[in-house]
Formats: C-alpha cells, structure tokens, sequence
C-alpha cells in the first residue's frame, strides 16, 4: 500500500441510486420554493435520509454523490439547460416539459457532462429508473431518448463502445 495514495473506498449501488433518487426531490423542491442548493442539500442529509420512508431498508444515500448533484445542477444549470434543449422533440420546450421531469433531467445531464467516472449507460439506466419510479405512462422512454441523445453529444463513442468490463464507478 502506498502511504498518502487516496484510499478507494467501495461504491455501494443502494447508496448512489438513493443519492440520485433524492437529488431529483430536492432539484424539484429547488425549483418550486426557490431554496438555494446549500439549505436543501442540508435539510435533506439532516433530516430524510435517516428516515425517509421511501428509501429501500439499508439505502442510507451516498452523501457525496447527493451533494454534487444538488451543488452543481444550479451552478451548471444554463449549460445543463442548452445541452438538453436541442436533446428534446423540435415540437418541445424545455420549459413545458414537468417540473419532475426537468429535475430527472438536469440531473442526469449533470452526471452526463461534469461527472465522466461513470458510464453513460449507467447514468441512463440509473435515471430512466428513477422516471419509472415517479411516472407510469410514456415519461420514462422520453427520458430515455432524451438522456440518449444528450450521451451521445456530450460523450462521443462512448455508447457505442462495447464497455462490459467498465471499472468507473456506477
């Protein structure tokens, strides 16, 4: 073991899937209240994620990821906003897409463009099952085409790479 060398902890699925899950509330409480990230951030970590009810048992989020989503969606968001918008049907505004919709996908464009350790198939899939959780019509494969699209700009080849031995984290 090498002395000083960062220490590469685990990755605990559970917890990253709950962070991303809870980052899109409060993306989405950001957006309706006009909260800043910081006090959201804090009242999430403080106050639910301990005992928010619908969390799977054992799925206590990953603070860290949580918080780089939901520090840097508002920091990013006119990027996030352009590099999305021309994702979405020429038919769509970005503006008219659901409040909940627009938090799964500024997240997930969040971890697109800022966030290269993981995959784009595992951001996809990841935030496509978070659309499945909040929606049970057609928003989830909207989602997909959207996330779809914006993978492709943002991370040229990457989706077309055969990556099954992909060592990033999820």
């Amino acid at each position: 073991m090498n002395a000083g060398a960062p220490v590469e902890l685990p990755i605990d699925p559970a917890a990253r899937r709950a962070a991303r899950h809870c980052a899109v509330q409060a993306i989405y409480q950001m957006e309706l209240t006009g909260i800043d990230a910081e006090t959201v951030a804090r009242e999430f970590i403080e106050h639910r994620f301990a005992r928010d009810s619908e969390l799977a048992p054992g799925s206590i989020p990953d603070e860290e990821l949580f918080g780089d989503i939901v520090r840097g969606v508002p920091r990013q968001q006119t990027e996030i906003d352009r590099a999305i918008t021309p994702c979405l049907a020429s038919d769509w505004k970005f503006g008219r897409i659901d409040s909940v919709l627009r938090a799964i996908m500024r997240a997930a464009a969040f971890e697109l463009i800022a966030s290269s350790d993981v995959p784009a198939k595992v951001v996809i899939d990841e935030y496509l099952d978070i659309a499945h959780s909040f929606f049970p019509g057609d928003e989830p494969a909207f989602v997909n085409a959207a996330l779809d699209r914006l993978a492709r700009g943002a991370r040229p080849g990457e989706l077309d790479a055969a990556a099954p031995n992909d060592k990033r984290r999820s």
